[in-house]
């Protein structure tokens, strides 16, 4: 039993981390159909290949942000802000040694050496995911699909939640930590929400 909600665990950790990354360059449904049956699905295998390499690096973490674009030649562009350098080679070389991969462009920002967004990071990380809040069970996982990004004093909220209302108290959450000059929302909700 234990065994089973263990492998569970890991399978659902494994599936929000593939949601918190985004990487364009998926094959749409018009890539999928006619003569460019072949380009679009070799554009989405990199996509996933890509995906996979990025979420599994060790030190990416909440405080980080990865993203990745595939082109038409299949060069893939990085993206994101990090607060380690090595972070940004790493997911450099993990990206280049994919076979599939033609050329890397690694335009991901390391983000400045500052106490104070360290700081501010944590103060924001304990006021999103407090244990008394909804947004608690987000922090039980490898790395929780929301990521706090700290540039400056200025805080961005990127990634997926299961909707609207999870969003907003993010937002307010983020609001009130003392210390931060603006909070820029670009979380995702899984569910769009019917205005009526």
């Amino acid at each position: 039993m234990f065994t089973r909600m263990k492998k569970l665990s890991f399978v659902l950790l494994l599936i929000a981390a593939c949601l918190a990354m985004p990487v364009t360059g998926m094959a749409s449904q018009k890539q999928l159909q006619g003569p460019g049956l072949h380009r679009g699905h070799t554009t989405a295998l990199i996509a996933d290949e890509v995906r996979h390499q990025l979420v599994t690096l060790p030190y990416y973490n909440v405080f980080d942000w990865l993203e990745a674009e595939v082109l038409p030649d299949d060069t893939v562009v990085l993206g994101g802000q990090v607060t380690r350098p090595t972070l940004k080679s790493d997911a450099e070389a993990r990206v280049r040694s994919l076979e599939s991969v033609a050329k890397v462009e690694n335009k991901i920002e390391v983000l400045p050496l500052s106490t104070m967004d360290d700081e501010l990071r944590l103060a924001t990380y304990r006021a999103i995911f407090n244990y008394n809040s909804p947004l608690f069970q987000y922090s039980v996982r490898a790395v929780p699909p929301i990521h706090i990004i700290v540039k400056n004093g200025h805080v961005t909220l990127k990634g997926v939640v299961a909707n609207q209302m999870d969003r907003q108290l993010a937002e307010m959450a983020a609001r009130q930590v003392s210390g931060v000059f603006s909070v820029d929302n670009q979380l995702m909700s899984e569910k769009i929400e019917s205005m009526s």
